[in-house]
């Protein structure tokens, strides 16, 4: 992990650090089922962000204003959100264009959530696509 954002990852409650750590593997191991293998770990706007060379930055991260949520956020200038409401509906809480939304006692529905994850690793691929491909 990087060291910035291994340092991060420090200043969450350990339940949420938990939650946090769940979401970078799922990134790691969607990056590798796709082969995609020029991840970068940074902080951006001070959230752990990932990103490839043909993709859109993902960024996880917790706030103390909603302590009991977490968050995925994705680029609002993208069609990516909209694209996972429409391919699955209220299988996610979304916050606007830009992030879903997850509780800290739901389950999260990795499957699916690999999915978005995966469109958005693989987006200036597959942006002029209809449904991103899906």
């Amino acid at each position: 992990m990087d060291i910035i954002v291994q340092k991060k990852f420090s200043t969450y409650p350990v339940n949420v650090s938990i939650l946090l750590n769940a979401l970078r593997d799922l990134i790691f191991e969607v990056a590798r089922h796709d082969g995609i293998s020029d991840i970068t770990e940074t902080l951006k706007w001070g959230e752990p962000s990932y990103i490839s060379k043909i993709g859109s930055t993902i960024r996880i991260d917790w706030k103390n204003k909603y302590p009991e949520q977490y968050f995925i956020y994705f680029n609002c200038k993208t069609s990516l959100v909209d694209t996972f409401k429409e391919i699955y509906g209220d299988t996610f809480i979304y916050e606007g264009n830009r992030a879903i939304v997850f509780k800290i006692n739901q389950a999260v529905p990795y499957k699916e959530l690999a999915h978005c994850i995966s469109m958005s690793l693989r987006y200036k691929k597959i942006k002029h696509l209809r449904l991103l491909g899906a």
